[in-house]
């Protein structure tokens, strides 16, 4: 048996969408949190690097922004929100120059100053998020896209992954590069990173935090309100419990815009349906980071002891919201969620197409009872052919179709 290099680099389901994208347009921004692996996706596919993290480097571009389009294409700019410039520099290369594959972007957080134009037309934007289960573990047998054409394919696969391996998974989290790193090493690399989120990234975004304590608080108290759509007043409260001096609701709203410039806050939109079937949805987002290993840091929370049903489950949806994203945006899908006003029907996960909705309850557990569907009938009664398909997905053995609906465990769904 060969034994695998940790340091490897493993294909990503966004490479396919960089090599057919590159075949046909100049410039692609590649935007994420910070360790989520843009960098090592982009070198894949560049001939110049130039790593504005990189003090001479970005010395060099502030001189003279117009050397960052120099070299053979494909050129990356990493960190290209260091110096906003850039930005500008490859818009313009490319309104010179409008062919394909010329230029790379990356960037871990939104800039301080803005460019002075927007790029439409010019750059186009992926997002990329930390390693999905089919990234890590290459076991998917039952296709997003495929369930999306509405044809309802057959559903297929045994998996031998149990509820432990799904929370070794949540608590280790995606971040590629550290996936090889357990135990107490594990808790520092994301302590490490939690604590320059306060240090260095707030900073770098134009905001100091004043009271880093109070912040890594009221992160706590977002981790326990992931899943949910608990009220942002809800959470300051459940941050500052006990305190007279509590942060006022400026300060916290900042906390918020700048976790989500960062993409480490990245709330799930409601799902708002383009004709009047449905009336009376709640609009308010569903609160997610943008890993699971944060929230489980956060919360002081180890796989063994992953078994307290309502966090359990909170955090599988968590991890299976991560995996959605990742697999709905090469069919140009976008992941919601459904809860009527008055809290009486609620469907975990919306994936709207062009074309439909596929509508998707979460289970952390190692059955599907017929209650656990009752939600994906009722809304497929109402929506009809815009119904593409409906998805339970859950943390048993395997995938199957009952009365029309998928059964999928997490770990065979992929892109």
């Amino acid at each position: 048996m060969v034994k695998k290099d940790p340091f490897e680099y493993r294909p990503r389901v966004i490479d396919s969408e960089l090599y057919d994208l590159l075949a046909v347009l100049p410039a692609i921004s590649i935007e994420g949190p910070r360790a989520a692996g843009k960098t090592r996706t982009a070198q894949q596919f560049a001939n110049t690097i130039y790593n504005l993290d990189d003090p001479d480097t970005l010395q060099m571009a502030q001189r003279d922004p117009s050397k960052l389009a120099t070299g053979t294409e494909p050129i990356l700019i990493d960190e290209w929100q260091r110096l906003p410039a850039a930005w500008d520099v490859v818009r313009r290369s490319v309104d010179e120059e409008f062919r394909p594959g010329r230029f790379l972007l990356t960037g871990s957080a939104h800039p301080s100053m803005l460019p002075t134009h927007s790029g439409a037309g010019r750059i186009v934007t992926r997002r990329m998020w930390t390693t999905s289960l089919a990234e890590r573990w290459g076991s998917a047998t039952v296709s997003l896209g495929a369930l999306l054409t509405g044809q309802r394919p057959e559903i297929q696969g045994t998996t031998t992954h149990t509820w432990l391996d799904y929370a070794n998974e949540i608590v280790k989290g995606g971040f590629p590069g550290w996936q090889a790193v357990t135990g107490r090493a594990a808790d520092l690399l994301v302590d490490g990173y939690l604590h320059r989120i306060a240090e260095h990234e707030f900073p770098q975004s134009g905001r100091s935090v004043r009271r880093p304590a109070t912040l890594r608080r009221w992160m706590k108290a977002y981790a326990a309100a992931v899943s949910t759509t608990a009220s942002y007043e809800a959470i300051r409260d459940a941050a500052t419990a006990g305190e007279h001096d509590k942060p006022s609701k400026a300060t916290t709203t900042a906390y918020r815009e700048v976790l989500e410039q960062m993409w480490i806050a990245e709330p799930v939109p409601a799902w708002m349906p383009g004709n009047n079937r449905l009336s009376r949805l709640k609009r308010s987002p569903k609160h997610q980071l943008t890993d699971t290993s944060l929230a489980a840091r956060l919360l002081n929370v180890k796989a063994d002891a992953l078994t307290e049903a309502s966090l359990a489950g909170q955090l599988f949806e968590s991890l299976i919201t991560r995996d959605l994203r990742v697999y709905a945006q090469p069919a140009d899908a976008r992941v919601c969620h459904m809860r009527t006003w008055n809290d009486d029907r609620e469907v975990d996960l919306i994936i709207e197409h062009a074309d439909g909705i596929i509508a998707v309850e979460v289970k952390a557990a190692a059955l599907v009872r017929p209650r656990d569907t009752r939600h994906l009938r009722w809304l497929k009664d109402r929506l009809g052919p815009a119904m593409l398909d409906c998805v339970v997905i859950y943390a048993g053995a395997e995938a199957y179709r009952d009365d029309d609906i998928a059964i999928v465990p997490a770990g065979l769904l992929g892109p």
